[in-house]
């Protein structure tokens, strides 16, 4: 087998669901596809300059949580109080050491905060006011409400009142849809990134500002490791998006990394059966991006596009949106 030793490999994602190629507009495709493109570079230079897959990913996901254009940091949706709260997570591959935080409501960057609460603290994840409280002292970032104020997002939560933001899917069950109203379809928005470094150590991270006309403090999956964040150094990598409920009922972040752990699957074959099987009959939309140790990556959903890119030691940089 070709060491991995040497080589890098990141892989990012920027929100699934019903995205539309006839709905987008040639404009608006180019602005997702150079923020998308930028976030590899920057998430590259790290793991170019001989920076850690952790730290990779962090650099990738803060472009897209400084663009308004991804349901994360700047761009994140507004809850039913109109308010944008935030959640994010991270976990080190080679340390099995993760952090996130949840319902953050001023942190600029909060895969940074997610971070810090991993490096600095004894605890996993740190929730509202506390985590807030926590990371100031470590010397986050922190932005006023008008920062996250963005009138699209706005207009997209005045509209999900007016149609009710509980959807009824054909089963008759309640359907919690998470991302925004967009481009004539829902976009569940989440951004994420897996990452493996040149000393061949795993890293996933995913932030997201939840669903647009959320209530009663509703947190998906995104901020719970082996939901919505898994890293491990013997299998792989993981960052998903999608319905938040079904993701946190099938732990699928950690099912991808226990099919390739227990039953020997592939990368390929693990996230074949969670995404195209396991969810689809469940009526789950969604999608992940994963990573192996043998750099072996996967970009899977099960919904009309994914927001996506992958770039490697010997390959430039590549962006998609739709299948």
């Amino acid at each position: 087998m070709e060491s991995t030793k040497n080589k890098y490999v990141l892989v990012i994602h920027g929100g699934v669901g019903t995205i539309i190629k006839e709905n987008m507009s040639t404009e608006k495709e180019a602005a997702y596809l150079e923020v998308l493109k930028i976030s590899l570079l920057e998430g590259e230079k790290v793991l170019r300059n001989k920076g850690t897959a952790i730290k990779a990913v962090e650099a990738a996901i803060k472009i897209m949580e400084d663009s308004p254009l991804f349901n994360a940091g700047k761009g994140s949706v507004f809850t039913n109080e109109g308010k944008n709260e935030m959640d994010a997570s991270v976990m080190d591959g080679a340390t099995l050491n993760a952090g996130a935080v949840a319902s953050v409501t001023h942190i600029k960057n909060p895969i940074s905060a997610a971070l810090q609460v991993m490096q600095y603290s004894s605890h996993i994840m740190l929730v509202g006011e506390g985590a807030e409280k926590f990371v100031k002292q470590q010397g986050c970032d922190f932005e006023e409400p008008s920062y996250f104020y963005d009138e699209e997002r706005f207009q997209q939560l005045k509209e999900a009142k007016q149609n009710n933001e509980v959807i009824l899917d054909h089963t008759g069950e309640n359907k919690v849809l998470e991302g925004n109203i967009e481009n004539g379809g829902r976009k569940l928005g989440t951004v994420g990134a897996v990452a493996l470094d040149d000393q061949g150590n795993l890293a996933a991270a995913t932030s997201t500002g939840g669903m647009t006309n959320k209530q009663f403090g509703r947190i998906g999956d995104t901020p719970i490791i082996g939901a919505g964040t898994y890293a491990n150094n013997t299998t792989c990598a993981v960052s998903c998006t999608g319905h938040g409920e079904y993701f946190i009922k099938n732990v699928v972040a950690y099912d991808i990394s226990a099919l390739m752990e227990y039953k020997q699957y592939t990368l390929k074959e693990a996230a074949a059966y969670v995404i195209h099987e396991k969810l689809k009959h469940q009526n789950g939309e969604g999608g992940l991006i994963a990573l192996d140790k043998k750099g072996n990556y996967i970009m899977s959903f099960n919904t009309e596009g994914m927001y996506r890119g992958v770039v490697t030691t010997d390959n430039k940089p590549k962006v998609e949106i739709y299948k």
